[in-house]
């Protein structure tokens, strides 16, 4: 990219927040971000994809779905087809710098949904959630009856000093009866 410069290091980096836009309408990525036209995330590095090798990363299946706003060289997000991998996309910025506990950043939720087989699931409901999602088509399934008393002590638990040797001992013992 034209601020590289080999050797020279100051002030080549990206910093900041950044438009990237989509272009593919039909990605994964996409999808996960609700079908927005772009996401605005913020950088902090000094990579870039050679675009030398696009066509080539391109033949051997790998699909490059974002580029930046301002620069159309500039590839940002990627990913690999379904049918090839259930889950593999990579992207320029740092999404755990906008994510949140409640609020985790699309990429991320998008691994955690794949891993526990509900991804797809979640894109046939256009990425939103519901108690339906995680309890099937009988929300009555559903019962919280937690007491209030559960719930707080719940919110103040932290990790054992054991490293959970204790708490792993306590699950088992409670799955054997």
């Amino acid at each position: 990219m034209p601020e590289h410069h080999t050797g020279q290091m100051g002030g080549t980096m990206r910093l900041g927040k950044r438009r990237t836009v989509f272009t593919d309408s039909d990605c994964l990525l996409k999808k996960l971000y609700k079908n927005k036209d772009f996401v605005e995330e913020r950088h902090r590095h000094r990579y870039e994809v050679n675009p030398k090798y696009v066509k080539e990363f391109e033949k051997n299946g790998l699909k490059f779905v974002g580029q930046d706003a301002d620069d159309s060289q500039r590839l940002e997000m990627l990913e690999l087809p379904a049918e090839t991998h259930p889950y593999y996309v990579g992207v320029q910025y740092h999404p755990e710098f906008l994510s949140r506990p409640l609020r985790p950043s699309p990429p991320y939720f998008g691994l955690i949904l794949a891993s526990c087989g509900k991804l797809e699931t979640y894109l046939q409901r256009g990425s939103n959630l519901s108690p339906r999602f995680f309890y099937g088509s009988d929300v009555s399934e559903y019962r919280d009856e937690s007491s209030d008393e559960e719930v707080k002590e719940t919110l103040r638990w932290t990790p054992p000093d054991d490293g959970g040797i204790a708490l792993a001992e306590k699950v088992e013992s409670d799955q054997a009866q």
